[in-house]
């Protein structure tokens, strides 16, 4: 006999608990069930007390959600907060139960009551996390570069403004990246931290998921001060079309502070022996990376769509955290169902700052908390939300000042998927 919702336990798994989470956790992602000793014993790295949940029938696991801790860079550079949501599963015999609720809930107001401005979370399936409030806030692009089109010169051998691309093993990626990173997304809106332990699984010190590790190649970009400006984790299979060698090297991630950085590092990989073809990895859906190139069509679009999502959970921070592009007044009407960040608060703000207090002044803008999380960091249009019935213009013209005082000249972008 199926269990009933009321008697499915839902709650922060203990320690002892763990394998049992992880088995559910792979079932839900569709892995091999059974988590090898190793990685096991790496991802207890994971475990923080409270912010791992499950949902248990008759003592097996058959839903899973964790969250940890992150902070995301606001507009004009700014951390705040965030509550980061990841390994959210149901099993599929336990769905339409309202498991992933239960959780969520219980999530978000612990992530309230921590402080937390915003939740984030990478979204597998669109439909979901809007009825939770989240909105999606930055979108990201795949390119495919066809090396032979770039009308790069093939004798290429190092960049032409003093600065130097070397290459090295990940031990040295673990000392230089963080600092590098952290350059890097102070100065992206959308971007997120990355601990340690991201570092050490991204290289190779330690194992989160099954299957054998290959090694990347790194590749680091130095100016001509001798300053690490950029860096590039990539991959290259083994292609061939009779004896022509038709390689592709698939880019992991790469960091850029500058764009001498960024050009020097998409030039360098274009200008490896046998690669006819580089995979861009997940960019900003406004790289400059085509533009890199004698000829911007030799790269094309891939994959486009949506990537960060966000959650509001403290208007008041997270409006006054980031910069404005203009100067002016705004009364928001904000509409949230589940209770933690509904209000009509007034916005003023500038280029030299900015202040948000609940207000009892008539609302010019009506909209969810979704619709906010979405404009929040800048990319999205009120506007474009208004012609969609996602917001609604209370004082006309209310929806150009919203887009007069939040776009942004870039558009955000999170680099990282968790």
């Amino acid at each position: 006999m199926s269990s009933s919702a009321a008697d499915i336990d839902v709650r922060a798994i203990t320690e002892a608990e763990f394998s049992d989470w992880n088995r559910a956790l792979n079932t839900g992602f569709l892995r091999e069930p059974v988590v090898a000793q190793e990685q096991l014993e790496a991802r207890r790295n994971q475990f923080v007390p409270g912010r791992l949940l499950g949902a248990f029938d008759a003592g097996r696991c058959v839903a899973t959600f964790r969250s940890f801790a992150q902070e995301i860079t606001a507009v004009g550079g700014a951390t705040v907060p965030a509550d980061a949501v990841s390994n959210v599963t149901v099993t599929a015999t336990h769905r339409r139960r309202g498991l992933l609720t239960r959780m969520m809930n219980q999530d978000l107001a612990a992530a309230k009551e921590r402080g937390d401005v915003v939740a984030t979370l990478i979204a597998a399936e669109y439909p979901i996390y809007g009825r939770y409030g989240f909105g999606a806030a930055t979108w990201m692009a795949e390119w495919t570069i066809d090396v032979p089109r770039t009308g790069l010169d093939p004798r290429w051998s190092g960049p032409d403004d003093g600065g130097r691309i070397d290459l090295v093993d990940g031990e040295e990626v673990r000392k230089i990246g963080p600092e590098l990173h952290e350059r890097v997304r102070r100065a992206q809106p959308g971007a997120v931290s990355r601990d340690e332990l991201w570092w050490r699984s991204s290289t190779g010190a330690v194992r989160l998921f099954s299957g054998e590790w290959t090694e990347p190649f790194y590749a680091v970009y130095r100016s001509a001060a001798g300053e690490v400006e950029g860096l590039v984790a990539y991959k290259a299979d083994d292609q061939w079309n009779g004896k022509q060698p038709q390689h592709t090297a698939e880019v992991k991630w790469l960091l850029g502070a500058t764009p001498a950085a960024e050009r020097a590092l998409w030039h360098y990989l274009c200008s490896i022996d046998w690669i006819t073809k580089v995979e861009s990895g997940w960019r900003a859906p406004d790289d400059l990376l085509p533009f890199y190139l004698p000829d911007p069509r030799a790269a094309s679009i891939r994959t486009h769509g949506d990537w960060l999502w966000v959650r509001i959970l403290d208007v008041v921070r997270a409006l006054q955290a980031r910069t404005y592009e203009g100067t002016g007044t705004l009364v928001l009407e904000v509409t949230d169902r589940q209770g933690l960040a509904g209000g009509r608060y007034l916005l003023e703000a500038s280029p030299e700052g900015a202040s948000c207090a609940p207000t009892t002044r008539s609302a010019e803008l009506r909209l969810d908390v979704d619709a906010l999380a979405t404009l929040w960091l800048g990319d999205e249009s009120a506007g474009r939300l208004a012609a969609l019935g996602r917001l609604e213009e209370e004082r006309k013209g209310a929806a150009r000042v919203a887009d007069a005082l939040m776009r942004t000249s870039r558009r955000p972008w999170c680099p990282d998927i968790f």
